[in-house]
């Protein structure tokens, strides 16, 4: 029988010539990653294994980004377990402030990631490498501890969804519109432990900036893992950040997947998933009037430049609403400085916007853009769940680039083309 491109990657990681779905497997980790929140409990897990060095340091990523700059004493203090770990063991890819950013910004950026790949992260957004034909997933600190020590992981072979998306892209409409209309469809549980196999002739046209997207939300709806096929596209993406060579896998003819979804995106404009769900979804042009109190351009969804780019295009030659916070955090340093070298920082300050430093910042209620009571944002980030960011009583809104730049200008959430 043949198998899906999860599968091949899973059984070739654990020496298997075939998986399918149920198999129980031992398998290889070729990148292990965690942050500032979730290494320090990983380190102490790794030292209570008991061995004396990491199972290799070129495959350890260790990536300050959730609470730095550090906002207090106790940040201060994980990023310092982080850094200090490091140090000791000489880990390769480990990246300071002013070096770093969104992790699962930064990782594809740097060439860390490559078709073939297996990666495991103490993060639920682990999922995003998916995009560039990684199979990627989230654990908790403690099984990254162990795999620290050892460079392995078990695992359970998910069954695949298959989701082909075809038909016509409207303007504005990108791969965090078709994401959040999927869950929508799919609902919060709707996929768990599945992979997603995303294909079809418009995701065949989507840049490795919005398959990345889509591979990073693929846990909204439960997924284990969001998966593309290799292409030209992606190779012409990891081409000059690599010199390690890439592993190609196809899903066979006759591979078997637990169910096929076909998504018409035609008559799909963009779309908003409204409080306190990533599946309480509807089209923005049916959301009514949404008064907000702040906007948020970043994330490791759609904080690179693509996504920037898109906002500055709206925001050009206009202003935020009076009374509203636009808030706007590249996704990386390169990012950063890509988009002060092409004007779209500039482009952003003359709309009123203050910007941050790579970071999650406000995504996780983390810093720089809490929100309190009774406020309502626009973010565009992953999660809208009750106190996301902020007090419970706070409301997030989830939309795209194009959408939050718009909403930013009406003071309410609406449609690019109402400007």
């Amino acid at each position: 029988m043949g198998m899906t491109i999860t599968e091949k990657i899973l059984a070739a990681h654990s020496g298997k010539n075939s998986v399918k779905p149920g198999d129980l497997l031992q398998a290889k980790v070729d990148l292990a990653l965690a942050n500032d929140v979730t290494a320090p409990l990983a380190i102490k897990v790794f030292y209570e294994v008991g061995r004396s060095d990491v199972f290799d340091r070129e495959k350890i990523a260790l990536v300050p980004d959730h609470f730095v700059p550090n906002k207090d004493i106790p940040s201060a203090a994980q990023a310092k377990i982080m850094r200090d770990f490091a140090g000791k063991h000489n880990i390769k890819h480990y990246f300071e402030v002013g070096d770093m950013g969104i992790e699962h910004v930064i990782l594809p950026e740097k060439g860390l990631v490559i078709p073939g790949d297996l990666v495991i992260g103490a993060d639920s957004h682990t999922c995003t490498y998916g995009a560039v034909g990684a199979f990627s997933t989230g654990v908790g600190s403690t099984d990254l501890g162990v795999i620290m020590a050892t460079g392995e992981v078990w695992l359970k072979v998910p069954p695949t969804i298959k989701v082909v998306f075809k038909g016509t892209l409207q303007k504005w409409v990108g791969g965090k519109d078709l994401i959040i209309y999927l869950i929508g469809k799919l609902g919060v549980e709707g996929a768990n432990y599945r992979a997603i196999e995303f294909t079809g002739p418009v995701v065949k046209e989507l840049s490795i900036e919005n398959r990345l997207t889509m591979s990073n939300m693929a846990i909204e709806c439960g997924a284990k893992n969001g998966i593309f096929e290799t292409d030209e596209i992606t190779m012409n993406y990891i081409k000059d950040r690599t010199t390690r060579k890439p592993v190609i896998y196809k899903a066979d003819p006759d591979a078997k997947y637990e169910r096929e979804i076909i998504i018409d995106v035609t008559d799909i404009g963009p779309q908003v998933a409204w409080p306190h769900s990533p599946d309480n979804v509807k089209p923005v042009s049916e959301s009514g009037s949404v008064k907000l109190d702040q906007v948020f351009i970043g994330s490791c969804t759609n904080g690179r430049l693509e996504d920037l780019a898109q906002a500055a295009e709206i925001l050009k030659g206009r202003k935020r609403a009076e009374g509203l916070r636009l808030i706007v955090i590249p996704g990386s340093q390169l990012i950063y400085k890509q988009a002060i070298q092409q004007g779209i920082i500039e482009t952003f300050l003359d709309a009123g916007a203050t910007i941050g430093p790579p970071t999650c910042g406000p995504c996780l209620g983390g810093h720089m853009g809490i929100l309190t009571k009774g406020e309502r944002c626009a973010s565009t980030s992953n999660r809208n769940f009750l106190g996301r960011m902020g007090d419970i009583g706070s409301e997030v809104y989830l939309v795209g680039p194009a959408v939050a730049a718009a909403s930013a200008v009406l003071g309410r959430i609406g449609l690019p083309e109402e400007l």
